[in-house]
């Protein structure tokens, strides 16, 4: 029997520490997804009457609310800072280094500070905090220690429930912040429906990026005033294709003498209706009845579903019964509406 190749053996070898890397490198992760996880439940479990009094103190300021923290905390006091700001909530991050060399003049009498400290005993927090208990400006404490300098400050403790940072040494901060980008992911949501944010505000503080074009609504992009093609139901229809001609839209609404959309000449009638007397005749002998209309509140995505599923390019806008505009497919297109 002949001895195995050393290179097949070689290579073998490997190709099974390579696994073993590899497995070893997946039971990581889903370590530490599986830590924050259950920390995350935790909280959850966790919230009550102070979490309350956090949402009425962010509710009732008049000002921003004042977000800080240092290192990782400050970090994600950035994103919640951001958060609390798209949603509806003015906010603004103040490093607590930099605030006691001047920044403090940032904060005023009608903001909250909301300060994030795992320990509860972070140093370059102290002039931020001392400054707003001599103003009466309330504090807002998310801390992993209930009996910590900062908590004892405060004016309301958000306590992160007891558990291991998921770093294996216990040292670098990942559960303790990943809670705490959590609990600021619940305010801001939380605040979001106690004030009834909608969408429209929404998509004021988004108009950019593919958000923004998804929150466009019909009146944004609609034509309207002297872009209407609206002629009333006895015009003829020599006036009737100056009108579609000159409006470029291939099409003309006919309308009452109270703006009352009754119905629409397109293209497709005007060949229905081909004859050597089409001339002679008036809007209201050729047009169509029924005609499928869309609101101006409706977003524009829906609006573009709806030409899609019915095979038009056109389709008026009307308000009550009142036509007050034509969205073209185009439009939608154009606003990266899709």
């Amino acid at each position: 029997m002949s001895n195995p190749d050393p290179e097949t053996v070689e290579a073998s070898a490997a190709a099974t520490n390579d696994t073993a890397g590899a497995d070893a490198d997946l039971a990581s992760a889903k370590r530490v997804l599986g830590i924050e996880a259950a920390a995350i439940s935790d909280l959850a479990e966790s919230l009550g009457e102070a979490f309350r009094r956090t949402l009425d103190i962010m509710a009732a300021v008049k000002g921003r609310v004042v977000v800080t923290g240092m290192g990782k905390s400050g970090h994600i006091g950035h994103k919640i800072t951001a958060t609390l700001s798209s949603t509806g909530t003015p906010a603004l991050f103040v490093h607590p280094a930099e605030a006691s060399h001047g920044d403090l003049g940032m904060i005023t009498k009608d903001d909250a500070v909301f300060a994030m400290s795992n320990s509860g005993e972070t140093t370059e927090l102290a002039d931020m905090v001392a400054y707003a208990k001599r103003f009466d400006i309330p504090v807002i404490a998310v801390t992993g220690a209930a009996d910590s300098t900062l908590a004892n400050a405060a004016d309301v403790s958000l306590v992160l429930p007891k558990s291991e940072e998921a770093c294996p040494m216990g040292l670098a901060p990942t559960t303790s912040t990943t809670m705490m980008l959590a609990l600021g992911d619940a305010i801001s949501v939380a605040l979001l429906q106690r004030k009834g944010f909608s969408p429209d505000e929404f998509h004021v503080l988004h108009p950019g990026g593919k958000l923004g074009r998804r929150l466009i609504k019909v009146s944004d992009i609609m034509h309207d005033g002297d872009e209407l093609p609206l002629i009333g139901a006895k015009t003829s229809m020599a006036d009737a294709l100056i009108e579609m001609t000159t409006k470029s839209f291939g099409c003309v609404g006919i309308a009452d003498a109270k703006g009352v959309l009754m119905g629409v000449i397109t293209d497709g009638d005007l060949r229905r209706h081909m004859s050597p007397d089409l001339l002679g005749q008036v809007a209201g002998d050729v047009m169509t009845q029924g005609v499928q209309t869309i609101a101006p509140e409706m977003l524009a995505s829906e609006a573009l579903a709806i030409m899609n599923s019915r095979s038009i390019t056109n389709i008026f806008v009307t308000k009550g019964d009142r036509a007050i505009g034509i969205l073209h497919i185009h439009d939608c297109l154009r606003a990266g509406v899709a």
